[in-house]
């Protein structure tokens, strides 16, 4: 078991430690859980009051609280009790599932396949013809990479992914399990004589930038022609459905049941609340937001905030609930 002392963490999170707890942290923990020798956070003055009655040793807190600490107790201040969390976090990680041998006698490796140094393959994972896999890819059971597809290094893919054939991914990217990456594009149109619907084949491919990662059971559907482009840095949420040809600038951000119609356009730093939806050929330039359960229909301009549905500006839907509340009380 892990364990640090107040001092070390403090040195760790390069905090300001008031107090005094002779105690070793073995454990991070809620406050409203949390225990003898475990350490919690207050990042928000509405917690403070939760510390009286906290059985924590220690606490990562805002630099403004005025509470203290109390008796054998201490509190580190920082800035920012986010961030310091998740250097805390990364500190108590346990180590990952073991790999007994680099490549599991069970996983199938086509003869053509490059893998590079220090993979790591899992029982029963499929790597097809003239897959490359860079350096230090980690594959856990399970996991089907299809033909003439790339992989940069340092990459981890979980249980139950799927990448498509021809995906080019980056490194230092994490896609959780039942990941879905290439499937085809949703694209059907009635027949001529209109007694059925036509397939349209999608045959392009889908490219994802560097340290980009993908929530557990989210869909990037490939290119009906050229690519579905995720850029450097996203962060896509459990249970999204990213559709074909849609383009990501650096470091968007989907929340889960968030899905993106076929030929959307994001800039960079867009942020995609939970359960949004985007109709297909809108964009949604730089900076801009959509806040949860939103339905955008036209393009949204770079830094905007638009909210309901469907979604317009965020300061006049807030005019127009007003006087719906003042309509139906009168």
């Amino acid at each position: 078991m892990k364990s640090f002392s107040v001092k070390e963490i403090a040195l760790m999170v390069k905090g300001e430690l008031v107090g005094s707890c002779n105690q070793q942290i073995n454990a991070p923990e809620q406050i409203e859980n949390a225990v003898s020798g475990t350490i919690t956070f207050i990042g928000n003055s509405k917690y403070a009051r939760l510390w009286e009655n906290s059985n924590a040793s220690a606490a990562i807190v805002y630099d403004k609280i005025t509470i203290e600490p109390g008796e054998s107790k201490a509190f580190i201040k920082v800035k920012n009790p986010d961030l310091a969390m998740a250097i805390l976090l990364e500190a108590f990680d346990p180590a990952p599932p073991y790999f007994e041998s680099e490549i599991h006698p069970t996983a199938v490796v086509d003869k053509s396949a490059q893998i590079g140094k220090g993979c790591k393959i899992g029982a029963n994972s499929y790597i097809g013809k003239n897959v490359v896999l860079g350096d230090d890819v980690t594959i856990y059971p399970n996991v089907s990479i299809f033909d003439d597809s790339k992989i940069g290094n340092a990459t981890t893919i979980w249980s139950g992914t799927v990448i498509r054939e021809r995906s080019i991914i980056g490194s230092y990217c994490i896609f959780h399990t039942n990941v879905s990456i290439g499937s085809d594009g949703f694209g059907y149109r009635p027949s001529d004589d209109g007694s059925h619907l036509v397939k349209i084949k999608h045959i392009g491919n889908v490219i994802i930038g560097n340290q980009v990662e993908v929530g557990a059971n989210s869909c990037i559907d490939r290119g009906k022609f050229s690519a579905t482009i995720l850029g450097d840095g996203c962060k896509i949420d459990n249970l999204v459905q990213i559709g074909h040809n849609s383009v990501l600038g650096r470091s968007c951000i989907m929340a889960g049941n968030s899905g993106l119609a076929g030929s959307v356009t994001l800039g960079d730093g867009v942020i995609i609340g939970g359960s949004a939806s985007i109709k297909d050929h809108v964009t949604i330039h730089s900076g801009a937001k959509v806040g949860a359960g939103s339905g955008v229909i036209a393009d949204v301009k770079a830094g905007q905030t638009v909210v309901g549905y469907p979604a317009c500006d965020s300061r006049e839907k807030m005019k127009q609930w007003v006087a719906l509340r003042k309509l139906a009380r009168s």
